[in-house]
């Protein structure tokens, strides 16, 4: 029985593995939908070739930064417990590496490729690790000391902030230092408008990352002894109250309909294993209003140009759901408590403020090197022909 509880376990977290994994297939169409036609193959690329740099990265680096684990041993011993601690690794692989898949987006249509590959490395082999270890893990104490002043360790069950409001800050720092594309703001205050080029890929992408939600959040427990349909439940209403707020808010548009139960899902990770699903509803509902009005602060009067509005989406949405696990998993509200409040807003604070310096370091460091964008000439010509040499839709078929 124990070898079958343990085959179970590895089962269970590999599917969540390979959900999560397909997630990424959502990250690409997104970006794939909402850039325009010139930076398309630029989009499929990178996300394909920074989840391969993520996982050498995190593999012989990054886990043993959050975990204290290395894989320098015998297949013997790694294969031990039907290869559980692998399968693991796997599933939490595909966490780190959305980290440069959220910053794909803020960072679009201008970034160089290699450049881009060298923070993913850093990012998903250091920076990253180190705060999923400090929460994850209990690493330094940090939790422990969170429980003894405010009786509660952080919260955060999925990765709203470890994950999302992490990604989402280190990706505003990469487009303040990026700066926006050319012609997109001019000197009389116009905004020139870049409308999605193919809503039904931005459409497909959003639905592919719906999907594998539900596996990004309930295969979170990690063994099947502690899966919980309250996380399916209440990833469920998040979703549907951050797509409706959405749906309002953004006046029917499909870019925002089609993000806003991205923003619910984003929010809802931390608690979606302590809210009631009336609390994860409301937790949807406030995600989806903040992520529609800052997405037009940030563009139209900030004028910081973050391609998908992931800085919104994932570093503002991740950090209300922080917050929002020690009010809406309170026992007052109907959660199953265990939470504090001051733990969930100091672990929060401390996340975005680790997360921007992180982005500020990582990306500074690298623009003192090199050169982080694309030249004007290369720009107006897209990231397609510039870096890839061809472009999604031939302009004209082959004579032959």
């Amino acid at each position: 029985m124990e070898q079958f509880k343990t085959s179970s376990d590895v089962l269970f977290v590999l599917l969540g593995a390979i959900m999560v994994l397909a997630m990424h297939a959502g990250f690409a169409f997104l970006e794939v939908g909402t850039v325009r036609r010139k930076n398309q193959v630029n989009a499929l690329v990178k996300i394909l070739v920074d989840f391969s740099v993520s996982t050498i990265a995190y593999f012989f680096v990054g886990y043993a930064v959050a975990y204290g684990v290395s894989f320098f041993q015998g297949a013997d011993v790694l294969a031990a417990r039907s290869g559980y601690d692998l399968v693991k690794f796997f599933f939490l692989l595909t966490f780190a590496a959305a980290i440069p898949a959220i910053i794909s987006g803020g960072i679009a249509e201008r970034a160089r490729f290699y450049p881009q590959l060298a923070a993913t490395a850093l990012l998903v082999g250091l920076v990253y690790p180190f705060f999923e270890g400090l929460i994850w893990n209990s690493n330094f104490g940090f939790q422990a000391w969170l429980e003894a002043t405010f009786g509660a360790t952080f919260h955060d069950f999925a990765g709203s902030v470890v994950v999302h409001a992490v990604g989402g800050w280190i990706a505003l720092a990469a487009v303040l230092l990026l700066g926006a594309r050319h012609g997109r703001y001019n000197k009389s205050g116009a905004i020139a408008a870049h409308p999605p080029s193919s809503i039904p890929f931005l459409a497909l992408g959003a639905w592919i990352l719906t999907v594998g939600w539900f596996g990004f959040n309930v295969m979170s427990a990690q063994t099947v002894e502690g899966i919980s349909g309250l996380v399916a439940v209440n990833s469920l209403m998040a979703m549907v109250g951050g797509t409706l707020a959405a749906l309002v808010m953004g006046k029917n548009d499909p870019g925002f309909v089609h993000n806003g139960p991205l923003a619910g899902l984003v929010a809802v990770c931390a608690g979606s294993d302590l809210m009631h699903p009336i609390g994860a509803l409301a937790v949807g509902v406030v995600a989806g209003v903040l992520f529609v009005q800052l997405f037009t602060l940030t563009q139209n009067r900030w004028k910081i140009d973050d391609v998908l509005g992931v800085w919104p989406l994932h570093g503002l949405c991740g950090a209300w759901g922080g917050i929002a696990a020690g009010i809406f998993g309170s026992t007052a509200l109907g959660g199953m408590g265990g939470v504090s409040f001051m733990s969930q807003l100091v672990g929060t604070v401390a996340g975005v403020a680790f997360a921007f310096a992180g982005g500020l370091l990582v990306y500074g460091g690298i623009k003192t090197v090199t050169r982080l964008r694309l030249d004007a000439e290369e720009e107006y010509e897209g990231a397609d022909l510039t870096i890839h040499k061809i472009s999604a839709t031939p302009d004209r078929d082959a004579s032959w």
